[in-house]
């Protein structure tokens, strides 16, 4: 027997297996759900065993563990990391959802629950081809599993065990089933995250609030000081940042790359509608889409200043605050942007004002070659549970985690999600398509028994 005839005669079973996987309330942000993120990764221990790993085991970390499995072949096969995680976000706001988040419910072909699209419903399409092939003898790769129930909190423990084991993580590629196909008949291989830094800037001036009468334009306003200093950040005409060597290390994509870009790129129009905005911007030269994906880019995220109650009260604030991030494309280092901004602020210089800059925490960009093998196979097995050639999907995200894991193993990610957009992940009512679901263990299966 095949894996495909398991398939079919299994489908039902595996959508009542996932279900189960998702009553487990693993919210890694909230405390009160510590208990649930231990169970959940006993349960996924538990699956992982049953579908045929040969060892199993729970790595403690400073907060959840990692769950950490393999399965041998053939000592001359090619080994394969699999990467996902088990936490998910809060279920917040819980009025909003149609039925409970942690009581699956199918509608409408589709599975609805916290964490059906992001990430379990996705890591469990792994768990399935395992158990398939391995009943079948037809999987041909070692396999090596490392998830992780800190995903949705930074992945800080991940980082450091990467850091510290890398040595011992041999391997060909990774693949991580986290992301989402362009359209549910239109099949992609994401090959480029965008890498990120994020910072707070504070602005500091008198040493108390002072009233506007008495030293309004004799007081240098620290909320004007940081608003000068934001503008001066970005080019308003080319929308080009401003610090000096920023691009210095950007790739500029051939001709024939960016027509491959272009082939996932939205609709203007239709963007411009779902957001209810009437205009779109975009660096020069490069259009909206390539903005957010390809390009680098800077968001003043939040600031905030003063005294923003009800009424008025006419002060000249003591401080004013901002948190900054920017999106890096390939090649661009975040230690090296994250230097480069702090000498940036260091020169601009406002009489009366103090700048200071902290640095909450930054990744490096993601890229995937096309012609590297474990790209072309997964495209491969894509197409024929599809019935079409997958395009390379370019993203404006950010995953850090597989950027550190690519930097030190040398290992290329292979990100082949099943999800879409619309699963409304983060959000109530978060669901996974189940002949998505079912395609994404097809494929699977396809790419690893080949």
């Amino acid at each position: 027997m095949d894996w495909k005839t398991l398939i079919e005669d299994n489908f039902e079973l595996f959508v009542s297996e996932l279900k189960e996987f998702l009553k487990i309330p693993s919210v890694s942000a909230d405390p009160r759900f510590r208990d649930d993120v231990f169970e959940c990764a006993d349960w996924l221990i538990k699956a992982l065993k049953e579908a045929g790993a040969d060892k199993v085991e729970l790595i403690p970390t400073e907060r959840y563990p990692l769950v950490y499995a393999e399965k041998n072949v053939d000592d001359n096969a090619p080994t394969i990391w699999i990467y996902g995680h088990y936490d998910v976000q809060p279920p917040d706001p819980l009025d909003q959802w149609t039925t409970p988040p942690f009581e699956p419910h199918i509608r409408d072909g589709a599975i609805y629950a916290r964490g059906a699209s992001d990430d379990k419903g996705q890591l469990f399409i792994y768990v399935k081809a395992l158990e398939l092939l391995n009943e079948t003898g037809q999987l041909k790769y070692n396999l090596r599993f490392l998830i992780e129930g800190e995903e949705e909190i930074g992945s800080p423990n991940l980082e450091k065990y990467i850091q510290n084991n890398y040595e011992s993580m041999k391997g060909e590629m990774v693949l991580v089933s986290d992301t989402a196909l362009p359209g549910p008949d239109k099949p992609g291989i994401t090959v480029s995250l965008r890498g990120i830094c994020y910072f707070e800037v504070s602005a500091y001036g008198p040493s108390h609030d002072l009233h506007s009468g008495t030293y309004g334009g004799a007081v240098q306003n620290p909320v004007h000081a940081l608003a000068h200093l934001i503008i001066a950040l970005r080019d308003p005409i080319t929308g080009r940042i401003m610090i000096p060597g920023f691009y210095d290390d950007v790739e500029e994509l051939s001709p024939q790359e960016r027509d491959l870009v272009r082939q996932g790129s939205w609709n203007n129009d239709e963007i411009k509608a779902s957001l209810n905005v009437d205009t779109l911007v975009s660096e020069a030269g490069f259009s909206p889409f390539e903005s957010a994906t390809i390009r680098p880019s800077m968001d003043v995220n939040g600031i905030w200043g003063g005294y923003i109650g009800e009424g008025s009260k006419t002060i000249i604030p003591a401080e004013a605050h901002a948190k900054i991030s920017f999106r890096l494309v390939a090649n661009q280092s975040w230690q090296k942007i994250n230097e480069e901004f702090k000498k940036f602020v260091e020169d601009f210089k406002v009489p009366g004002i103090r700048f200071e800059v902290k640095t909450f925490h930054g990744g490096d960009p993601v890229k995937t070659p096309l012609d590297f093998w474990g790209y072309v196979k997964a495209s491969e097995a894509m197409e024929k549970v599809f019935g079409k050639k997958p395009i390379p999907v370019y993203t404006g995200g950010s995953i850090p985690v597989l950027a550190t894991w690519q930097r030190k193993t040398g290992m290329h990610p292979i990100l082949m999600g099943f999800g879409l957009e619309s699963d409304r992940i983060h959000a109530p009512d978060e669901h996974f398509r189940l002949d998505l679901f079912r395609k994404g263990i097809e494929t699977v299966c396809e790419m690893l028994s080949s």
